[in-house]
């Protein structure tokens, strides 16, 4: 026999062998490379069932008049005690 015969034949029982490896481990497809397929699948599910995003939220006028004045107020108070303090 040749060897390059005999090589080929090895390599073909080597192939079958791990084959059969496969199938009695129960590996039905050879291992891949990058990400997971169950990650990228549960984070497609995720994003699927996440709800709507709601609209803008609006402030009418008379909250956003509510608002300043309440700020405005705050600002008075802190400006007054500031006064005081600062005087030496």
């Amino acid at each position: 026999m040749e060897v390059s015969r005999i090589i080929a034949e090895l390599d073909n029982e080597i192939t079958r062998l791990q084959q059969a490896r496969t199938l009695l481990a129960g590996e039905n497809a050879p291992k891949k490379r990058g990400r997971k397929k169950s990650v990228a699948a549960s984070t497609a599910k995720v994003l699927a069932a996440a709800p709507a995003r709601r609209g803008s939220r609006k402030l009418s006028a008379e909250g956003r008049r509510k608002i300043a004045e309440a700020m405005k107020k705050r600002w008075a108070e802190r400006k007054g005690q500031g006064s005081t303090k600062s005087s030496k």
